[in-house]
């Protein structure tokens, strides 16, 4: 770099100028590119995991409406406690922590 290039009148404020219009310029080429690549993929890839999701609390709604499969009572309850329990009778549920 020659002394001459920044010397004089406005050397340094010419080189500033040029270094904010190619900072602007790969701004622009980095907006464009998230515009452009970035944003639709990132639709594409959210719509699948969004219907993914549906497809799987789909399923657990229909297994729910089929009454559940597999129910498994906590403790060793059996008889009649134990159908009372599992119909929401009978003993009050315990506090947390208790």
């Amino acid at each position: 770099m020659s002394p001459q290039s920044t010397a004089g009148p406005g050397g340094a404020g010419r080189r500033f100028e040029e270094a904010i219009e190619l900072i602007e310029m790969e701004l622009r080429h980095a907006i464009a590119y998230v515009n452009d690549a970035v944003i639709p993929q990132v639709r594409r890839e959210s719509i699948l995991a969004k219907r993914a999701a549906a497809d799987t609390l789909r399923d657990l709604a229909d297994r729910f409406e089929r009454g559940g499969g597999n129910r498994s009572q906590t403790g060793t309850q059996t008889g009649q406690a134990g159908q009372d329990n599992a119909a929401g009778q009978g003993s009050a549920p315990r506090e947390p922590g208790r």
